[in-house]
């Protein structure tokens, strides 16, 4: 940690005990670059389960919820740019340690004439394989009109095929030639989400959500057309991604040395010019609107929005992965179309890639941690009813990790009076105007080591609390004024489970919310030291080994308030 961190003294952190020693058997990992290593087995990487790939035990905290891991973006042979059947990805999910996944190949042509049949045959039979030890949702990563990508996931059912290949054929970008950030556009995807909520409202799907990836990767998901797209279908559209997949593209040499999440781009024609240069890199790993404290994300939550965050794996492939070979470019309206057998077979003319057995080349640029390696949102559902888990994240009963910095988190604001109920993450409590409430912070500290070999320590805890103004007059707005860290803590030699609290006095409607890091890197926030004093660091291209730049994020909790 910086020695010019100005935090509360560890009196104020309570949770005493001693650490756990850590395990002996971590993996080595080549961990200068922080790469991970995989076995190859018929062609295919070995997954290996060990200390380092476990999950945090499942926790059934007050309220009775029981915690999930997932991932809601993972990619198969039916992307135009990914290798692996559905079972891969989800024996790779269920090994390291996720609970539930959901299936997002790219929307395209190919994808549309050819995928989505055999791509549900082979949900079902993973389904079938796994049972509730993996729930797998059937999803899209969806070309929005006018914009950039977005995870469409639907729940389970009978008509799930048919309900995805009929809004793939409307509405995909690719598929209807609607890229462009055209006001014709813009206007489609609104539709579209009007349609998808139909769906759901008439019984055809018994579920859906949708959560933008990558926000401002392109600067091209303009604020007005966020709000717009939530306005549209208010409960299919819950938030977006917070912190991007992607992450191992920033692995230095002989990583890819590219930008954590493929964050190294400009502004293009279609940009959102209200977004400055920095929007374009990630920021401690997170996205610049999740990470910017008074920024796009809170700007939101200040309205009162309900929108979430969440962190996925974009999951394509790994280090030490087999792809076909040989591999083509890449652009956005093309697709590999180089024939991979001697029919004269490719992905345009199939919709799929055979799988990467004795078909390929070792990966050497590569961008995606396997699902669950890095990335974890954690949501809170009843059961491990596929129902339930989508429930649950429209609640806003998340928060998501890096690298298993911690195990556990759970969030609560409390009346200081006795007798009343606390809410906790996606939660409101109800307090008369100027009443104080708690903030309790509970933190489970993680013992074992992670994926890359190393036992985290979380160093540092930050409370974020903001005011809610209601609707933006200004429906392109990237500010929230009234959003600050109000206070911080030192964690630096805690273990097991450490409790934080702060009283915060609630003159009007509000919301808090938490972050966590490792204390490895950081810098004044992207508003200034009065907002933000200990933020996290831009991230530079090439230069910054994720495993090396920890955090974690909660959602909100918020406060009404009623008549002195």
């Amino acid at each position: 940690m910086h020695p010019d961190r100005h935090l509360q003294s560890p009196d104020d952190v309570e949770g005493p005990g001693t650490r756990t020693p850590p395990h002996t058997d971590r993996r080595t990992l080549l961990r200068g670059a922080g790469l991970v290593s995989a076995g190859l087995v018929g062609g295919l990487p070995a997954v290996r389960a060990t200390a380092a790939s476990a999950a945090p035990a499942r926790r059934e905290p007050a309220g009775g919820y029981v915690w999930l891991a997932g991932d809601h973006h993972v990619h198969t042979r039916y992307s135009n740019d990914a290798m692996f059947r559905v079972d891969d990805q989800a024996t790779r999910a269920a090994t390291y340690g996720l609970d539930w996944i959901a299936i997002t190949d790219h929307g395209n042509v190919p994808f549309a004439t050819h995928s989505i049949e055999p791509l549900h045959a082979e949900i079902d039979a993973v389904r079938r394989k796994f049972g509730d030890d993996l729930l797998v949702f059937l999803g899209l990563e969806w070309n929005i009109p006018g914009a950039e990508h977005t995870s469409l996931l639907l729940a389970p059912g009978p008509r799930e095929a048919e309900v995805l290949q009929e809004f793939v054929d409307r509405y995909d970008a690719l598929v209807v030639g609607a890229r462009d950030g055209t006001p014709q556009n813009e206007a489609l995807a609104r539709e579209a989400l009007t349609w998808l909520a139909g769906a759901v409202r008439g019984r055809r799907v018994a579920d859906a959500l949708v959560l933008p990836n990558h926000p401002a990767r392109k600067g091209i998901d303009s604020p007005a057309e966020l709000r717009g797209w939530q306005d549209a279908a208010p409960d299919l559209v819950i938030g977006f991604e917070g912190a991007p997949g992607h992450q191992a593209a920033g692995l230095p040499e002989p990583g890819m040395a590219r930008g954590r999440g493929l964050y190294d781009s400009s502004p293009g024609t279609y940009s959102f010019p209200g977004y400055p240069a920095e929007s374009y890199r990630t920021w401690g790993g997170f996205d610049w609107m999740t990470a910017t404290v008074g920024g796009v994300w809170d700007s939101l939550l200040a309205e009162g929005r309900r929108w979430w965050i969440t962190t996925t794996s974009d999951g394509h492939q790994g280090c030490g992965d087999w792809v076909k070979n040989p591999v083509d470019p890449l652009d956005e309206s093309g697709y590999a179309d180089t024939p991979y057998d001697a029919a004269g077979n490719t992905f345009n003319t199939t919709g799929v890639y055979p799988p990467p057995v004795d078909a390929g080349r070792p990966v050497t640029e590569y961008s995606s941690f396997p699902p669950g390696v890095y990335n974890k949102t954690w949501v809170g559902a009843r059961s491990r009813d596929p129902l339930d888990v989508m429930e649950a994240m429209r609640a806003g009963r998340m928060w998501v990790c890096f690298g298993d910095l911690v195990s556990g988190l759970d969030v609560r604001v409390q009346p200081l009076r006795q007798g009343r109920r606390a809410a906790s993450m996606g939660g409101t409590l109800e307090v008369r105007a100027g009443e104080e409430v708690e903030v309790v912070v509970s933190v489970e500290l993680t013992d074992g080591v992670n994926h890359a070999g190393l036992v985290p320590e979380l160093a540092r805890v930050d409370l974020v609390v903001g005011a809610v103004t209601g609707p933006a007059a200004d429906r392109q707005a990237v500010r929230a004024p009234g959003t600050r860290v109000v206070t911080s803590w030192d964690t630096t030699g805690r273990s097991g489970t450490v409790e934080l609290r702060h009283t915060v006095r609630a003159d009007g409607p509000l919301y808090v919310r938490v972050r966590g890091t490792d204390g490895k890197r950081g810098q004044v926030g992207f508003h200034g030291a009065d907002v933000d004093p200990h933020g996290p660091a831009i991230d530079v291209p090439g230069q910054v080994n994720p495993w090396e730049d920890l955090w974690f994020y909660s959602n909100p909790v918020f406060v009404s308030t009623t008549g002195r």
